[in-house]
């Protein structure tokens, strides 16, 4: 397929980069990959992405978005009579989607473990959001005094995410293939649970 470059389209070229990435995984796929599958020139994907550390974090970024922040959005909006079983069944979601893309997606996710560790902004902007929509679940619940007001909803959701890290950060991979991963998640959500409870 042979392409010019001003008319390929970000969509495009992520798509191809995606492709690419999948086939060779994200320590062999290269720019000139990319550009061979779309039939053009590696010097015009330059001209759209300035290096193959910007590709990979415009994928990784897309794909955090559409796998993750999407779906945790839909849950995050939903309002349910007790907010902090929601917020339960928010971090347990998010805790079960990192399982699952570890395992049945698994050359995508080994390039959003290598982002996390080479570009802190994309990190931080994804975290942010997450936090965002913890804190909103948060809020909802001191409002119906579900959830003890005594600490700043921003405070109570970085250090609940902090708290669940063992079960959603990339670092830990490896451990989620034990099989009591989930009995230990529910353990420590318990000992949360307890603590977010108003006295």
């Amino acid at each position: 397929m042979n392409k010019s470059g001003p008319f390929l389209s970000k969509t495009e070229i992520l798509n191809a980069a995606e492709q690419t990435l999948r086939r060779y995984g994200p320590d062999k796929a290269s720019v000139t990959d990319v550009a061979k599958l779309l039939g053009v020139s590696h010097g015009t994907l330059y001209r759209h992405f300035p290096s193959k550390a910007a590709l990979r974090e415009a994928v990784t970024e897309r794909w955090l978005e559409e796998k993750i922040v999407a779906p945790l959005s839909e849950t995050a909006g939903t309002v349910p009579e007790n907010a902090l079983e929601h917020l339960g069944k928010y971090l347990a979601e998010l805790s079960e989607l990192k399982y699952q893309y570890a395992a049945q997606d698994s050359e995508m996710f080994k390039m959003y473990a290598a982002v996390t560790e080479e570009s802190a902004g994309l990190i931080e902007a994804h975290i942010g959001r997450i936090l965002d929509q913890i804190s909103m679940i948060i809020n909802r619940g001191i409002e119906q005094q579900q959830i003890t007001g005594n600490t700043d909803a921003a405070i109570l959701a970085r250090s609940v995410f902090y708290a669940t890290a063992r079960f959603h950060h990339p670092a830990h991979a490896y451990e989620w293939r034990s099989p009591e991963i989930r009995q230990q998640f529910r353990q420590l959500w318990t000992l949360l649970e307890q603590g977010l409870s108003p006295r």
